[in-house]
């Protein structure tokens, strides 16, 4: 599985059940996309 930051969105790749595993994950730590953008950028 991949997980793709741009500036705008976040493309993940991969199988359904490691996509939807890894959302509900991301899930617990940002309500919004937008905080799971800034956050990464942040650490870039």
């Amino acid at each position: 599985m991949k997980i793709y930051v741009h500036s705008k969105g976040i493309t993940l790749s991969g199988k359904a059940w490691e996509i939807r595993e890894q959302l509900k994950q991301y899930g617990k730590d940002f309500f919004y996309v937008m905080e799971w953008i800034k956050s990464a950028n942040r650490s870039l």
